[in-house]
Parts: C-alpha cells; sequence; structure tokens
C-alpha cells in the first residue's frame, strides 16, 4: 500500500474544515494508472463545492480537486499507451487534491514537452470550458464581437487566446483595477473594461458601431442582466459560473446570498422569441462523464496550438489554504496552482 498525502473535506460546509491527512492508496485497477501528482489547478468549482454550492457536490466526506498534472507510477495490467514515467495532466470527478491518484486511463493526456507541470496543471478544466462554451455553445464565428468576464482568470486568458484563432474582437472585464494593464499588455485584448456602476455605459462605448454577438458569463446579478441588455439580436449568453455568489469568508453568508437571490436577474422564456437571443448554460462535470465528447474537444482544442497558460501564483502544497484564500478574494490573475 502506498501511503499518500490527501486535503479531506469531512462534509461539504466551512473551508476551514478542510485538512491534510495520510491515507493509504491501492494499486491501480487493470484499467487505471497511478499518477504521482506534481501541480494542482485551483478552480471556483473547488470553492463552491467545499461550501456546499455546487450541484454536482458529493455527500459526505470528499476530496476537492478538478485537475492535476504529474508523472505515471505505475499502470494497470490492462493499460498500452501509458508507462511509467510518462508526465501527463489529468482530470477528475474530484478528488485532486492529493500527492498520488488512481485514475482511469482516458483521463490523462501527455504534457507537452514545453510544458512546466504548473502550466500543464492550469490547462485541461478552463481550457475545456473556455473551448466548449466558445465553439459548442456559443457558435464562435470568425470576426464576431466576444464579452469575456473574468478577463484575467484562467477561462478569460485561454477564452480571449481562442477568440483571437478566429479573429474576433474580445472585450475583457475585470473587478480590480491592478488587472486592466496586464489584459492590455499580455493577453491582446482589443478593449478592457473595470466593471463598476458604470459598466453598462462603458461596454456601450467599448462596442461602438459593433454587434455583441457572443457573451461568456460567469458573473451574474446586475452584470448578468447589462450583458443581456446591450447584447444583440441572435446573440448568445453561455453562463458557466456565478462569481457574484462567492464568499470571501470560509463558509457561506447564507442571509446575503438569499438577497442575491431574491434579487437575481430574471430572464423571461417567452420573450426569448421577440427578444431572438440565446441563454445556455452548462457544468463542466457532465464533459466528465461523456469521455468521447471530451477527447474530441481536446484534439480541437489542441488542434489551435494555443500558448500554455498563464500561471501567475504558485503555491506550496502545505499552503494550500493561502492559495483557496488568494483565489477566493479575487486577487489572482491567470492561474492559481499548488505544487506538490
Amino acid at each position: 500500500m502506498l501511503q499518500r498525502q490527501v486535503y479531506r473535506m469531512p462534509k461539504a460546509g466551512s473551508i476551514n474544515h478542510l485538512k491534510l491527512q495520510t491515507e493509504e492508496l491501492g494499486p491501480p485497477m487493470a484499467d487505471e494508472v497511478c499518477v504521482a501528482v506534481r501541480a494542482i489547478g485551483l478552480n471556483f468549482a473547488d470553492v463552491f463545492a467545499m461550501q456546499g454550492l455546487y450541484s454536482a457536490t458529493p455527500e459526505g466526506p470528499f476530496i476537492p480537486g478538478l485537475e492535476f498534472s504529474g508523472e505515471v507510477a505505475a499502470v494497470g495490467e490492462a493499460v498500452q499507451e501509458w508507462q511509467v514515467g510518462d508526465h501527463v495532466m489529468g482530470v477528475t470527478k474530484f478528488g485532486g487534491y492529493v500527492s498520488h491518484i488512481n485514475i482511469n486511463h482516458r483521463y490523462v493526456v501527455a504534457l507537452p514537452d514545453s510544458w512546466s507541470f504548473e502550466e500543464g496543471a492550469g490547462f485541461l478544466v478552463q481550457g475545456l470550458t473556455a473551448y466548449y462554451a466558445l465553439t459548442e455553445l456559443g457558435n464562435l464565428q470568425q470576426g464576431m464581437t466576444v464579452l469575456i468576464h473574468s478577463a484575467a482568470g484562467g477561462v478569460g486568458i485561454l477564452a480571449n487566446r481562442i477568440s483571437k484563432k478566429y479573429g474576433a474582437y474580445t472585450i475583457g472585464t475585470v473587478g480590480q483595477p491592478g488587472k486592466v494593464d496586464f489584459l492590455r499588455q499580455h493577453e491582446g485584448y482589443d478593449a478592457v473594461i473595470l466593471r463598476d456602476n458604470d459598466f453598462y455605459v462603458k461596454l456601450k462605448e467599448a462596442l461602438g458601431e459593433r454587434e455583441l454577438r457572443l457573451i461568456m458569463e460567469c458573473i451574474g446579478g446586475k452584470v448578468l442582466a447589462e450583458g443581456w441588455k446591450a447584447m444583440a439580436p441572435m446573440g448568445r449568453m453561455v453562463v458557466y459560473g456565478n462569481a457574484s455568489f462567492s464568499s470571501h469568508s470560509s463558509r457561506p453568508n447564507y442571509p446575503r446570498l438569499i438577497w442575491k437571490y431574491l434579487w437575481r436577474p430574471k430572464i423571461d422564456p417567452l420573450r426569448l422569441p421577440t427578444e431572438n437571443k440565446s441563454l445556455m448554460g452548462f457544468n463542466l462535470i457532465y464533459l466528465y462523464e461523456q469521455t468521447d465528447m471530451m477527447h474530441r474537444l481536446l484534439r480541437e482544442l489542441q488542434a489551435l496550438d494555443l500558448q500554455p497558460q498563464h500561471v501567475g501564483h504558485v503555491y506550496e502544497f502545505n499552503q494550500m489554504h493561502e492559495a483557496i484564500r488568494l483565489f477566493q478574494r479575487g486577487q489572482s490573475v491567470g492561474k492559481v496552482v499548488v505544487k506538490v
């Protein structure tokens, strides 16, 4: 039996209950590989799961974490394509905050030779999120105008890079002034907006005569409503998160959440044909259950030959709580990664 280190929640509720502990891990099953994890990518879904606000959160004790990179340490007897020592990156339906993981061989892919483990840990979940939302749901086309919220985050950065491969005009939004220059200087957004009380006016100015045809929506609340208002007929809004419901504390602020829920934007489906707009949402966990589709999307994504993810913050394994707190406060730029 292998001794591994894991961060485990006894149950969803408070992030303070996330504890580092030692557990035994048996050998991989016939169709599995054992990966010695070298880096773990953090995602908003991790935080929502630990606070019990994510619909896919397991019941009872669970290990958070959706993506990782590392080195194959052992292979099951039926596995043909992987060998001990191969460098891989992988996705998992929870269970990623660990030093070692047994996982079905189809949920790992080769880490590009020129990429670091940190870069590999920041690509799969956010790359697939951006690509699926833009191309499968958003019908991204050449020259389209795209609004991307949380533009300095991992999904936002990759969404902009994908959009640029289609010659799109991209408008990014951020919640903090310090992120504006980063996007303009390093990521090539055509326009960057600081979200504040004048967001709608700023958005209309950034659009000029252009028609807003696609929105990557992950904020919610007033920002969602104003984006919907500004979107042109035939436009599509793809919702993949609700950052306005996030909390800077270890557990949810339920009175605040209830107030936000009651005052959330309400889009009437009976008016959609008249407005000629589309509202769509998705949860990446669905792709985990559709392995063939996930591999197809990944092949298409890799064919775009994107630069590796921008890793803005790297923490050690024993600093997991510090990494999560930075992520919660919205102060991160690019991907937050924990090294093992």
